[in-house]
C-alpha cells in the first residue's frame, strides 16, 4: 500500500490570510489530485516539471517539484531527458537554468558513483568484466565486452587511468591485424620506431599483421576503444615484454 501524500505548506502558510486557498492547496491539490491512482507518481511530477518550463516558471516551486520528482523515483538520467525534451518546446534557455536546478537536487547520486561507473556514462558501450584472461599482459585494471562475436569478431577494452598492455605483435600468414576505433577518454597507441599517438573518441588505428606495438590509457584518463580483429590464416598474437614505467612517464 503507497503512502498518502499529505501538504500543510498552504495552513502553515496563508491559513489566516487565505484560508480557502490553503484548504484548496492543502486538501484538493495534493490530498486527492497528488493521490489519485490513475497517474504514478513519477508520470505527475514529468507532467507538472514539463509545465512548469512551457510557461516560463523557473523559480523555487519548481526547485521543490525537482526535489519531489526525485523523491517520486525519477532518476539523473530520466530527469535529464524529461528536460532535454521539454526544451525543445519550453526554449533553450529555459532548459538551461532548469538543468542548474537540476544538477543540485541530484548532486549527491553524482557524488556517490564510481570513477568507473561516471566512466560508463560517457561510453555507448558496455565495460564488461575485469578482463582477468589477459591480466598478465597488462600494466593496471583493464576490462573487456564481447559487442559481436558473429563475422568480424569486436571487443570494448576499457583502460583505467594508466593501464596499458604490452607490446604485441599480431601474426598471420595471410591477412590479419587489427583495427582499433576509440569511444572514450583519452589513451596512447605506438609502434615500435614511432613516436606515441595521442588518442581521443572518434580516432581509428589500423595496425599491419607483424607491427610491434601497444595501447592505453593515458595517466589521468579513463580510455576504451572496440578492438576489432582482422581475419587472417593462422592469426595469433604474440605477447612481449611489458612497457616500462619510463617509457611511459615520458609521454
Amino acid at each position: 500500500m503507497k503512502e498518502k501524500i499529505v501538504q500543510t505548506a498552504g495552513r502553515d502558510n496563508l491559513s489566516d490570510f487565505a484560508p480557502d486557498f490553503a484548504r484548496y492547496n492543502d486538501d484538493i491539490l495534493f490530498g486527492e489530485v497528488w493521490n489519485n491512482d490513475a497517474i504514478d507518481l513519477k508520470t505527475k511530477s514529468t507532467i507538472v516539471i514539463s509545465v512548469f518550463m512551457g510557461r516560463g516558471l523557473a523559480d523555487s516551486s519548481l526547485k521543490y517539484h525537482l526535489m519531489t520528482a526525485k523523491k517520486n523515483g525519477i532518476t539523473r538520467e530520466e530527469i535529464a531527458a524529461i528536460i532535454t525534451h521539454a526544451a525543445f518546446y519550453a526554449g533553450w534557455p529555459m532548459g538551461w537554468a532548469v538543468f542548474n536546478m537540476a544538477k543540485e537536487v541530484w548532486a549527491d547520486e553524482e557524488s556517490a558513483l564510481t570513477e568507473k561507473e561516471k566512466f560508463q556514462k560517457e561510453i555507448m558501450f558496455a565495460i564488461g568484466e575485469p578482463n582477468d584472461a589477459y591480466a598478465k599482459y597488462f600494466i593496471g585494471q583493464s576490462y573487456l565486452s564481447c559487442v559481436s562475436d558473429e563475422q568480424i569478431p569486436v571487443h570494448n577494452v576499457t583502460f583505467e587511468p594508466g593501464c596499458r598492455n604490452n607490446w604485441h605483435i599480431h601474426h598471420a600468414d595471410k591477412g590479419g591485424g587489427q583495427m582499433l576505433i576509440c569511444v572514450g577518454g583519452c589513451g596512447w597507441y605506438q609502434e615500435e620506431g614511432k613516436p606515441a599517438r595521442a588518442l581521443k573518441p572518434g580516432d581509428v588505428v589500423n595496425i599491419a599483421p607483424g607491427a610491434k606495438h601497444w595501447h592505453g590509457a593515458r595517466k589521468d584518463s579513463w580510455f576504451a576503444h572496440l578492438s576489432v580483429a582482422v581475419p587472417g590464416e593462422n592469426a595469433s598474437t604474440e605477447w612481449l615484454e611489458p612497457v616500462t614505467e619510463e617509457e611511459y612517464a615520458k609521454l
